[in-house]
Parts: structure tokens; sequence; C-alpha cells
């Protein structure tokens, strides 16, 4: 991961904004967006200004092979349960909550959330809207350790989006991806289909209105090594 997106997430994480951040080292606010788009490159004083800022490294931020398989011992050993616990208070956190989206879009014309928790740090990122695709990452001290793509679209006015957020918000451990098996409400039946397991997993979702199908949605992913 470069410089720039490190940057970012840690000033997400850490809920600063660029201005914030600007002040705190003594620098100006243009300076700060430079890093954060990848225009210019901080001297070694801000680095280092940095690192103490954040509680990382100097190396953690300029190392791009950061998040290579074996280079994280402590990720490798994240119990499922854990990543599956904390997955399932993420997505009822957010989207499915009904949390508000991030300020800045971490994309050009993305639609962002992101929940943190210890060591844990979840952002989901779609495009679109009627039509759209996304990806959920999930960072342990911010690695990447798991990831979820997903597409899907509307299929008629009957579709109701409270609806959907109403059905994933009953995602279980057992299947933190999206929603539960079925879950029903007035003329609306939700249905979910999933194969594989935490590790690595595919599935469908879909909502009917009155036997009409309103909604579809495909997902797949897995954990990142």
């Amino acid at each position: 991961m470069e410089f720039n997106k490190v940057l970012q997430m840690i000033q997400k994480e850490h809920k600063l904004s660029q201005e914030e951040v600007a002040e705190k080292l003594g620098v100006s606010r243009q300076a700060v967006a430079k890093w954060e788009s990848g225009i210019a490159y901080p001297d070694l004083d801000n680095l280092i200004c940095l690192s103490e800022l954040f509680c990382v490294t100097i190396d953690y931020l300029v190392k791009k092979d950061r998040d290579c398989s074996n280079q994280n011992p402590k990720r490798d050993s994240i119990e499922q349960k854990e990543l599956a616990k904390f997955l399932v208070e993420a997505k009822q956190n957010t989207y499915a909550g009904k949390a508000p989206e991030e300020e800045k879009s971490m994309r050009l014309g993305s639609h962002d959330y992101l929940y943190s928790k210890g060591n844990f740090l979840y952002i989901d990122s779609y495009v679109g809207g009627e039509s759209f695709a996304g990806e959920e990452v999930v960072y342990y001290e911010y690695n990447p350790i798991w990831a979820m793509n997903y597409t899907g679209r509307t299929l008629s006015d009957l579709f109701s989006g409270d609806f959907l957020k109403e059905a994933l918000l009953h995602v279980t451990d057992a299947t933190p991806f999206r929603g539960p098996n079925i879950y029903r409400k007035d003329r609306y039946v939700y249905h979910n289909k999933v194969s594989g397991e935490l590790s690595w997993f595919h599935g469908k979702e879909e909502i009917y209105c009155e036997d009409i199908l309103v909604f579809e949605c495909i997902y797949h992913g897995g954990k990142i090594r």
C-alpha cells in the first residue's frame, strides 16, 4: 500500500481532518492534501512527526510491502470467531444501521463507511446506486486480513432500501457476509444463499415483493494472506 493511502486510512481511524493534522505538525493544509493525493511526500522531519502523532513506526508509514503475507504473525493468529464477531458488529454499525457516510470519499464518486474497534478497522466502499459495486475490507493493525467484493442492482420500483438494511441487521456470526438465510416482513422476503466459510466463500441474495424479484446482489471473498 502506498504512503498516501496509509495516511488517509490512519487519519480516518484517528478522526483527524487535514486541517487538524496540519495544525499538529505545523504545516499548511495544502501540504497535507498533497501528501494524501500522492502529489508530494513529507520530508524526514514530518515523517517523524506523523509517526509520533499516529503512534506508528516510520517503517510502517513508508514500507510498501507492509501487507505481505509473512510480515505480520499477529494477523495470521487471529481466530475466525474474533473476526466474525467484529464483522457482525461493523456491519450493524455502518450501512445496515443507517450510519452516516464518511464526509470525504476515498475514491471518486464512492460512498464510504468506516468502523473501528480495538486493533480492527472495517471499511465499506461502493459506487453506484440502482446498479452498484463495492468492496468491504477488514484490517488488523492496519494490515488487510479479509475482503469481500459485491455487485448488485434494483429491478423494480417496489424495492425498499429500508427493508434491505433491516434484513442485513440480522447478519450472524456463522455467516457474517450479508443477511440471514431468510427474512420476512409485510410484503417483502429476503433470501440469501452462501457457499463456503469465512476464509473463502461466494453467495447471492435476493429480495422479493409479493413474488416479484425486486433486488439481487452477488458477493464473494475470503481471508487475505
